[in-house]
C-alpha cells in the first residue's frame, strides 16, 4: 500500500513581505482565511509564526492564541505547528506559546549561518524547548539545516529529551547552509532510516525555486513534504505564488503524477503519532 503523503504548508515566516508578494498573510485574520484555503486545497499541516503589526517578526503568545483559536475554528481537524524560530525572539521567549498546546513545533537542534547572520540555537536552549515539549504534549518537528543535526536529534531521543521517534525535516536551499544537492538528500533519508528505523516518517523543504525540487524528491522518495510562501514567493520566475493554496496545489498535483494519495489530516495523526483532534474526540 502507497503511503499518503502529509503536506504541510508554511503560511507566513518570518521574511515575506507584502513587498515582496501581495498574498504573504500577515495579520492573523489574513493568517487564518489563508490556512483555510490551503487546507481545502489539501495541506493537512499549517507551519505558523505571528507578526507585529508593522510586519516585523513577533512570538507573542497571545497571537498565537488567537490564530489557534481561528485555524481550529475553520480547519477543525489540521495540524497546528507552530515556529519556535529564532528570528521572533531571543531565549526562552521563542517558546513561550508552547503553553498553548499546540499539536506540533518546530525544534532546531543545533546552530548553523543563515544568508547575513548566524541562527544560534545554544544546548541549554534546546534543551529547555524540547523539555516544553514534552510537558505539553507537543510533537517536535527537527529542522535539520546540517547533518549533525539528524545525530542531535538521535542523541535528545536517546536520552529520553525527545519522547517519540524524532520526525525530521531536511532543510535545504538556505544561503551559506546546506545547497540542495541529491547526494546529499539520499544520505540524510539513508540517515534517518539507519538512526530511527525503515518506518520513520521524514518531510523536506526547499527555499525559493528549490521548493519544488525538494518537493519532487521528497514525494517521489516516500517522504512528506512542506510548500508555501515563508519559503517561496513564486510559482516560477516570472509569476508571483497568488496564494499559499496555489502552492499547496502544486504539490498535490506532484503527488497525483507519483500516484501517491494526499493524507488526510487523520491519516497524518496516525502516521505521526498525534493525539485526535478535538474534533475528532467529539464525532
Amino acid at each position: 500500500m502507497v503511503q499518503p503523503c502529509i503536506i504541510c504548508v508554511a503560511i507566513t515566516g518570518s521574511v515575506p513581505t507584502k513587498a515582496h508578494n501581495p498574498a504573504v498573510p500577515i495579520s492573523v485574520a489574513e493568517q487564518i482565511e489563508s490556512t483555510h484555503e490551503a487546507y481545502e486545497a489539501g495541506a493537512s499541516i499549517v507551519h505558523a509564526h505571528v507578526r507585529n503589526e508593522d510586519g516585523t517578526p513577533s512570538s507573542d503568545p497571545e497571537k498565537f492564541a488567537r490564530l489557534q483559536e481561528g485555524i481550529k475554528a475553520h480547519c477543525p481537524d489540521m495540524v497546528i505547528q507552530f515556529s519556535t524560530g529564532g528570528r521572533s525572539g531571543a531565549g526562552t521567549s521563542r517558546g513561550g506559546m508552547l503553553s498553548l498546546g499546540p499539536d506540533m513545533a518546530s525544534l532546531s537542534v543545533g546552530s548553523n549561518n543563515f544568508p547575513s547572520r548566524v541562527y544560534e540555537n545554544p544546548p541549554d536552549l534546546v534543551d529547555w524547548l524540547a523539555s516544553e515539549m514534552i510537558r505539553y504534549d507537543i510533537k517536535p518537528e527537527i529542522e535539520a539545516f546540517d547533518l549533525s543535526h539528524i545525530f542531535q536529534a538521535a542523541k535528545l531521543f536517546s536520552e529520553g529529551k525527545i519522547k517519540e521517534t524524532p520526525y525530521v525535516q531536511f532543510v535545504m536551499g538556505v544561503k551559506n547552509a546546506m545547497p540542495v544537492d541529491r547526494d546529499v538528500f539520499d544520505f540524510y533519508v539513508k540517515t534517518v532510516r539507519r538512526l530511527f528505523g525503515q518506518e520513520a516518517q521524514w518531510c523536506a523543504a526547499g527555499i525559493g525555486a528549490h521548493q519544488l525540487t525538494l518537493n519532487e524528491w521528497a514525494v517521489a522518495n516516500g517522504g512528506h513534504a512542506r510548500t508555501g510562501l515563508e519559503d517561496n514567493l513564486r510559482l516560477d520566475r516570472a509569476t508571483l505564488a497568488p496564494s499559499n493554496a496555489a502552492l499547496v496545489q502544486r504539490l498535490v498535483d506532484i503527488c497525483d503524477r507519483h500516484e501517491r494519495p494526499v493524507a488526510t489530516p487523520a491519516q497524518a495523526r496516525r502516521l505521526l503519532g498525534l493525539r485526535p483532534s478535538e474534533a475528532q474526540g467529539k464525532a
